[in-house]
């Protein structure tokens, strides 16, 4: 079993969607992806920072999941992450309403000493030089680093964002991002771009309509599982990212064919990320209705045809 080190922002998020909305709950990206990874048994670590008003709770939480939490810096006199945000009608645009940066404006990720020689490290979305330094740390080059970024280092920190492409063996970003990190609205041609910036895999997140891999002339595709309820996007896209590094973590093979079982156990688990609002639904979820679900995947996409 590999090792697992994953960095991004533990914070406290508001949300309001058509079925209602929040106070301040537990959120960020490391949290959406500890919780999913968890679903693996595996040792994993969470690099990030909270303030001295992040509920001890929490942390309970993420350590009764059997995830390490010493990387976590907790700043006394500080304040936590905060992001507020409203889903319109069709729960695929939303607006920030409010981002509070907090202790994460001068978060200095510090890999624990133990987990420094992991095999698999997620890069939540983050600065990209955060993000940078998180692969420096490493004493051994990992046998899979996958990043996620945004739109936003697109514009702000593009130079940097390059560097760390670089370095890294999967980007995880959502079609939009694609395109714009690219230039080209075929996301066969984005994915080959992609490629040449480093990254031997690409994953494309397309939200309800699944997600594509790429890996050189393969390419594989896997739907989002059709669902009667949506709560609450927030944290799916993390939630998937957490699926696929656990599932690569767990079973140490890094060849095409397991990743595309990695995107299916991705799939599987942000589908119910978004049954409940926030982490709720990640909490309590059980190895039960996971295998359940994947029944209900393979089901979605399995036939038989009689080629002539």
């Amino acid at each position: 079993m590999s090792k697992l080190v994953i960095v991004g922002t533990v914070a406290f998020d508001a949300i309001e969607t058509p079925f209602g909305k929040t106070n301040k709950i537990l959120g960020g990206a490391a949290t959406f992806i500890g919780l999913a990874a968890s679903q693996f048994n595996i040792d994993a670590s969470i690099v990030s920072v909270v303030g001295g008003d992040f509920p001890q709770k929490y942390l309970d939480l993420l350590s009764n999941k059997n995830i390490d939490i010493s990387g976590i810096e907790i700043v006394k006199e500080g304040k936590t992450f905060f992001w507020k945000g409203k889903y319109h009608n069709d729960m695929n645009s939303r607006d920030t309403l409010v981002t509070e940066l907090n202790v994460l404006a001068d978060f200095n990720p510090v890999v624990p000493k133990n987990y420094r020689n992991a095999e698999v490290v997620m890069l939540g979305n983050l600065h990209p030089l955060t993000q940078l330094s998180v692969i420096e740390q490493m004493e051994c080059k990992p046998k899979l680093i996958v990043l996620d970024t945004m739109n936003f280092w697109m514009d702000n920190a593009l130079e940097d964002l390059y560097k760390v492409i670089k370095k890294i063996d999967v980007i995880a970003i959502n079609d939009e991002e694609a395109r714009q990190l690219t230039g080209e609205y075929s996301l066969v041609v984005a994915a080959r771009k992609i490629h040449e910036m480093g990254p031997k895999y690409v994953v494309i997140k397309k939200g309800e309509h699944g997600a594509l891999l790429f890996n050189n002339d393969n390419v594989f595709y896997a739907p989002a599982l059709p669902l009667e309820e949506v709560f609450d996007p927030t944290g799916a896209g993390d939630t998937f990212a957490g699926g696929f590094a656990g599932y690569i973590a767990k079973t140490g093979d890094t060849s095409f064919e397991n990743m595309k079982k990695a995107i299916i156990y991705g799939s599987t688990l942000a589908s119910f990320c978004v049954e409940k609002f926030g982490t709720e639904r990640m909490e309590s979820l059980s190895n039960k209705e996971v295998q359940k679900r994947l029944q209900q995947f393979k089901n979605l996409t399995q036939f038989e045809i009689e080629l002539t």
